[in-house]
């Protein structure tokens, strides 16, 4: 007998770029968003949506006690704007051949930090801003260096002084650290879940791969290593690995952690 499907009702609409929060259904026992587990926070389903995903109605799917749900929300594309930067180092925007071979072997690297599957945590809220300063480059811009047309940014540029200290903004381990071609001095913080965050430019690093922090704690400072313009953290927010915007997880975490709160 086929299992029971029952259709959720929902209105939900999201950017591409975006993170939606979806109330699960008692009973739940696991949720799946395309081929992957789902994250879940607080009682809801946290869905990233990749600046690549088709417009359109996507599903989560809920295996419950009772059967299997589906909650349904629209995907709507959205139009992010051009950035146009001046690098004096060309070599950091036409790599020699010697550069594509070790942008080759970072590149997995860095794919395996965003790959990394683990139990997400408890303690995801509040999901705090690691530094304080300027929005330099919101995430999405569609870039142009040097003339040259370029991926999405897809992080938040936040500009602040060389040596600034950067927190960690939730529980989490530190998944890798290195000194990358494009974005100098990296920290790669595995939250759970899916969750992955990415701290690049660094001037310094100060915390270990393995190593585990709390929300708050040091793992870094404000530098300008790598591929920039000026001394800045680029922070990447990736969700299952599609990246979305870190403004938009930090608010929807927000209205989470407000809910949570008992009433006075």
């Amino acid at each position: 007998m086929a299992p029971l499907v029952l259709m959720l009702a929902t209105t939900v609409t999201v950017d591409t770029g975006g993170v939606a929060a979806l109330p699960l259904p008692e009973g739940a026992v696991d949720v799946l968003y395309g081929d992957e587990p789902a994250l879940i926070v607080a009682d809801h389903v946290i869905v990233g949506v990749g600046l690549d995903a088709a417009p359109g109605s996507h599903q989560v799917v809920v295996h419950t006690v009772n059967g299997n749900n589906t909650i349904d929300f629209n995907v709507v594309a959205k139009t992010y704007p051009e950035q146009r930067l001046t690098i004096p180092d060309r070599r950091k925007v036409n790599p020699l051949p010697e550069d594509l071979e070790r942008i080759g072997r970072e590149t997995k690297l860095q794919r395996a930090a965003y790959a990394r599957r683990t139990p997400v945590r408890q303690d995801l809220l509040p999901f705090r801003q690691p530094v304080q300063g300027i929005y330099s480059s919101p995430f999405g811009l569609r870039r142009f260096l040097n003339e040259q047309p370029r991926s999405p940014h897809s992080g938040l540029d936040i500009a602040a002084d060389t040596g600034t200290p950067i927190a960690a903004p939730a529980p989490a381990t530190v998944a890798l650290t290195g000194d990358f071609f494009f974005s100098g001095n990296v920290v790669y913080l595995d939250h759970g879940g899916g969750l992955v965050t990415m701290y690049g430019h660094l001037d310094r690093i100060d915390v270990k791969d393995g190593q585990e922090v709390d929300r708050g704690d040091i793992i870094g400072a404000v530098g300008a290593t790598g591929r920039v313009t000026g001394p800045h953290l680029h922070w990447t927010v990736s969700i299952q690995g599609d990246r979305v915007d870190p403004m938009v997880l930090m608010q929807v975490f927000d209205r989470l952690a407000g809910a949570a709160q008992p009433d006075e």
